[in-house]
C-alpha cells in the first residue's frame, strides 16, 4: 500500500486550509484594531506598547502554526498535530485574554465617554471591542474543526508510522519519545521568539546594552535548538549535554531579563 502524496487527501487539505482561513481572519481583525488605536494614540507610551506587542505575536502565532502544520502533514507527526491543537488552544486563551489587556492599556476613566481613555458608547474602546472578540470565537470555531481533521489524520497516518517503524513496540516507544522531543524543539523556537519580541518592544530601551545583547542571542539560539536536533537524531550525548547546559543559562538570563 503506497502511501498518499502530500495534501493529497480530504483530510489534509481541509486540516490546511482551516488554519489557513482562521489565520486571515485573525490577523485581520488584530491588523484593524492595531490601525484604529495608531490612529489615536501614540506607542511611545509604555502602557500602550502592548499593543504592538499583541499584534506582533499573533503574526508570528499564525505564520508558525501555519508551517508546523505544513510541516507535520509532511512528515506524517501525529505528534506534532497533537501539539498543534495544543497551541492552538493556548492561542485561544491568549485572544480571549488580549480583550481584558487592551482595555487595561486604552480605558484610564471608565464610566466616561472620553474618546481616547473612557469605555462609554463612542470611545475608542467600544470601537475596537468587536474586533478583538472575534478573534477568540474563530479560533475556538476553527478549534472544533481541528480536533475532527486530526483525528481523521490519525488513522490516516497509522500506516506511514507502520512503515517507518514496523510492528516492534521497543520501536514504537523510541519513534514517539523521538517525535516528541523533535517537537518540543519546534515548539522551543517560538517560545524563544515570542519571549524575545515582548523583551524588545515592550521592556527594553532600545539604547540599553541588554536590548543589542538580546538580539544577537537570536541567532545564538536557533544554532543551539538545530544543534539539539541533530544530537537528538544521531544521539550525540556530549552535544545534547552542551545544548542543555546553554538552554539553562538562556533561560537563566531572560528570566533575569523580564525583572
Amino acid at each position: 500500500m503506497a502511501l498518499e502524496a502530500l495534501l493529497s487527501t480530504r483530510a489534509q487539505r481541509a486540516f490546511m486550509l482551516t488554519i489557513l482561513f482562521q489565520g486571515i481572519v485573525v490577523l485581520t481583525m488584530v491588523a484593524v484594531t492595531f490601525a484604529f488605536v495608531a490612529e489615536h494614540v501614540t506607542f511611545e507610551s509604555q502602557r500602550y506598547k502592548t499593543l504592538p506587542c499583541y499584534l506582533a505575536l499573533f503574526a508570528l502565532a499564525e505564520i508558525f502554526e501555519l508551517l508546523m502544520a505544513f510541516d507535520a502533514l509532511r512528515l506524517r507527526n501525529v505528534i506534532q498535530l497533537i501539539g498543534i491543537l495544543t497551541f492552538h488552544g493556548a492561542l485561544m486563551v491568549f485572544a480571549a485574554l488580549q480583550v481584558h489587556e487592551t482595555k487595561t492599556a486604552l480605558v484610564q476613566m471608565p464610566g466616561t465617554t472620553d474618546f481616547i481613555e473612557g469605555d462609554g458608547p463612542g470611545t475608542l474602546w467600544r470601537k475596537v471591542l468587536p474586533f478583538l472578540i472575534v478573534s477568540p470565537c474563530v479560533i475556538a470555531a476553527s478549534w472544533i474543526f481541528l480536533w475532527f481533521w486530526v483525528r481523521q489524520l490519525y488513522f490516516e497516518f497509522g500506516w506511514a508510522i507502520f512503515h517507518v517503524v514496523g510492528a516492534n513496540p521497543a520501536f514504537k516507544a523510541m519513534y514517539r519519545y523521538y517525535q516528541v522531543m523533535i517537537c518540543l524543539l519546534k515548539f522551543d523556537f517560538f517560545c524563544f521568539t515570542g519571549v524575545t519580541m515582548q523583551l524588545l518592544i515592550v521592556v527594553l530601551a532600545t539604547n540599553s546594552a541588554e536590548f543589542g545583547l538580546t538580539i544577537a542571542a537570536i541567532p545564538v539560539v536557533l544554532v543551539l535548538l538545530a544543534a539539539c536536533g541533530v544530537a537528538v537524531q544521531r544521539e550525540i550525548k556530549w552535544l545534547m549535554s552542551i545544548c542543555l547546559v546553554i538552554m539553562l543559562a538562556a533561560e537563566t538570563y531572560l528570566s533575569l531579563d523580564q525583572n
